[in-house]
């Protein structure tokens, strides 16, 4: 598919607007703020930290659970069950990924008050057909339906879609959209490296979604097959998700950008993995490759700059000193806790990853869980 293939609306909204409009109001003053700018903190972080893997509570404790994660991978048997009957059964379940009680468990004891619940990197639409992506969908969609209504103050859900077929993507967001406890969409970057996303077919996906207001949470798909640089990184040692997996998130980021899927779709609310993966660092050389190397950058409605803010970013960045890049690239009102749950113990404290920095409360307040209440619309 050609970039010039999709429709680009006439922009109706100003810079300003724009920018306002993608935040809503709980970030508007820390929007207008890097405009001109400003780090949208209060204070800055402290010159010390460890990284996320070692961060660990203080003499107080954990306390009362406090974050909203929104990169807590899930696997429930019901879906666990419907996988082995195609023959794909998972062969070292791992028991928090499925036992709830054991999950709230470990939530409490470690400041988690409420999990996003997403497949993780292993979703099955590459190893799949369409029809039976579209019965595993179905399968784990209701799964996360049943453990919102058992547990409301616990758990939403983000909706699995069969993305190998758009029709029947958008069949199943259709099906479940207003459910209890569905509450955001989740897809893969991409698919065989192929940019499904982008094509003309799936932008009545796209226009559902921007319609129901829920926001999209991207994580990339697993295996070589679906790998930005294929089989480089296979290992040993597997360096996919650690390398792989940001480039994967740099391109769609980019993408949505330059292709004027962000100006068609002006509401759409996009929560990117792992950072952002590099796009933070090397937006400034996608902009001038853009604008200064192509006349790509000149259909785009407004200045490069103001796009890095229309994604919100997790916070699953490791070291301190890049997180408080992130923080001056975005913004606090921009960045949402994201743990990858069991998948390394990447995290183990989501509230203590902050506490070692010197946050004004408003920011430490938006990052564990007001810009997730915002994205999510959760009451409080």
């Amino acid at each position: 598919m050609n970039d010039s293939e999709l429709p680009v609306r006439k922009a109706k909204l100003g810079r300003r607007d724009f920018i306002l409009g993608a935040t809503g109001a709980t970030g508007a003053a820390a929007a207008i703020g890097m405009l001109n700018g400003r780090m949208a903190s209060a204070q800055a972080p402290s010159a010390q930290g460890v990284p996320w893997w070692a961060a660990r509570p203080g003499k107080a404790g954990v306390g009362k659970p406090v974050a909203i994660d929104m990169h807590a991978h899930w696997s429930p048997e019901p879906y666990n069950k419907a996988l082995a009957e195609f023959g794909q059964p998972i062969a070292n379940p791992y028991p928090l990924d499925h036992d709830l009680d054991k999950r709230r468990q470990w939530m409490d004891e470690h400041g988690d008050v409420m999990h996003c619940l997403t497949l993780s990197g292993a979703m099955p639409w590459q190893r799949t057909t369409a029809q039976e992506g579209a019965h595993l969908a179905q399968v784990i969609n209701d799964a996360g339906i049943q453990v919102h209504q058992k547990y409301p103050d616990r758990f939403v859900v983000g909706i699995e879609l069969p993305i190998r077929d758009s029709e029947l993507a958008l069949k199943e967001l259709n099906r479940v959209a207003g459910q209890p406890g569905v509450r955001a969409v989740h897809l893969p970057d991409s698919i065989e490296r192929h940019d499904y996303l982008f094509d003309p077919g799936f932008a009545p996906v796209l226009a559902r979604i921007q319609e129901l207001n829920y926001p999209i949470i991207f994580h990339q798909m697993d295996g070589a097959a679906n790998a930005f640089g294929g089989s480089r990184t296979a290992g040993p040692p597997n360096l996919a998700a650690g390398i792989d997996a940001p480039i994967e998130h740099t391109f769609l980021a980019s993408k949505f950008i330059y292709t004027g899927t962000l100006d068609k779709y002006p509401n759409l609310q996009i929560v990117l993995p792992h950072a952002g993966g590099a796009f933070p660092y090397l937006a400034g050389r996608v902009e001038h490759f853009l604008f200064h190397m192509t006349d790509r950058g000149t259909s785009l409605q407004h200045p490069f700059r103001d796009y890095i803010r229309r994604f919100h970013y997790d916070y699953l960045i490791y070291y301190p000193e890049t997180f408080r890049f992130l923080m001056s690239m975005v913004g606090s009102d921009r960045i949402v806790v994201g743990t990858d749950n069991f998948a390394a113990r990447d995290i183990e404290y989501p509230a203590a990853v902050l506490d070692q920095f010197n946050l004004a409360a408003a920011d430490r307040d938006r990052i564990l869980s007001g810009n997730a209440k915002r994205l999510l619309h959760l009451a409080g």
